[in-house]
């Protein structure tokens, strides 16, 4: 399954601003896309690990291997389609 994994923090306005377009797109492509959401203050090993040094950043992942990462905030449409167009079979 694709996984959309989205590196935030509670003080970040994009951030903010992504989250209600995040939780649409959870209910929208349930079953399809597995989110995860890492706060980067809460969990620096894994953003660490993932080289994040800008937020929001969001990493696409098919069978655990990163295929695309976006940084930044998106429109809900432009974000959807960049996720869609990277979901597996």
């Amino acid at each position: 399954m694709t996984k959309l994994i989205d590196f935030w923090a509670s003080w970040c306005g994009p951030c903010r601003i992504m989250n209600p377009i995040i939780e649409e797109l959870e209910g929208e492509l349930k079953g399809r896309v597995e989110f995860s959401k890492v706060n980067v203050d809460e969990d620096q090993e894994t953003a660490q690990k993932y080289g994040v040094l800008s937020i929001p950043t969001y990493v696409i992942e098919n069978d655990g291997k990163e295929v695309d990462r976006l940084i930044g905030a998106r429109g809900k449409e432009a974000f959807k389609s960049w996720l869609e167009s990277h979901l597996a079979g």
